[in-house]
């Protein structure tokens, strides 16, 4: 009994060691209507704290530079599940790399307009990849607003490095059938928040930002937060 004893409580020892030693990945989890203030922060490791402090009081976003690299395929195949590095459906037909180079010129603007900082930053978005929804699958079942892009920080006066490229993956569900209707009606289009949700992130990689790892940032898991408001 004593051995089963000792047994059950190295058990036990190694699973909350094992534990403490995940690292830590930043996430969003609720589209951007819905998330309260009190939820937009993230941890931050030791090595990040002197910029996110920065960032805080002492920055401010003096330019954007957004590229969309023309190499990335560009999908308009109304299937539930186009093959394609950019798809969207949220501004009529034309430039896809224009349309959605604007949404986070957009996104970016409406996420830092107010960190009125002494010091001076340029931030370099580069898109790897945006696959919304195909008309199909808006229509129906719904899915996932996937954005994919990498973000550097530089200083404006200098042009010194702040913060080498961040991989990010921001994920916001993406509404169907009568769901998509019902936000429509309440100006909630596809395009609004796709912004909205990008302006947050984009912030909160700013004010928060973690290890040097990559960050993770899903909205999908709370997707109930969102029907609560329909």
């Amino acid at each position: 009994m004593k051995t089963l004893k000792l047994m059950i409580a190295l058990g036990l020892g190694a699973l909350v060691s094992a534990c403490g030693a995940m690292p830590d990945v930043a996430s969003r989890n609720a589209p951007f209507e819905a998330i309260p203030e009190q939820t937009l922060s993230a941890q931050t490791t030791d090595s990040a704290v002197p910029f996110a402090q920065s960032a805080q009081g002492a920055i401010r976003v003096s330019e954007v530079n957004v590229n969309i690299p023309r190499t990335l395929k560009v999908s308009e195949s109304n299937v539930y599940y186009p093959r394609g590095d950019i798809v969207w459906r949220g501004d009529p037909i034309g430039d896809r790399y224009e349309q959605i180079e604007a949404i986070f010129q957009s996104a970016a603007y409406n996420g830092t307009k107010d960190m009125v900082g002494e010091r001076a930053v340029v931030v370099d978005l580069q898109l790897v990849r945006f696959h919304s929804v195909s008309e199909r699958t808006r229509a129906t079942v719904g899915g996932v607003h996937n954005m994919h892009f990498f973000m550097t920080v530089r200083d404006a006066e200098t042009g010194a490095l702040i913060r080498a490229p961040r991989d990010i993956v921001a994920d916001l569900p993406a509404y169907g059938g009568n769901e998509a209707i019902k936000a429509e009606r309440r100006g909630q289009t596809q395009k609004v928040r796709v912004t909205g949700y990008l302006a947050q992130v984009i912030r909160q990689e700013l004010e928060h930002p973690e290890a040097e790892s990559s960050a993770k940032i899903s909205a999908i898991k709370q997707t109930q937060l969102s029907n609560s408001n329909i």
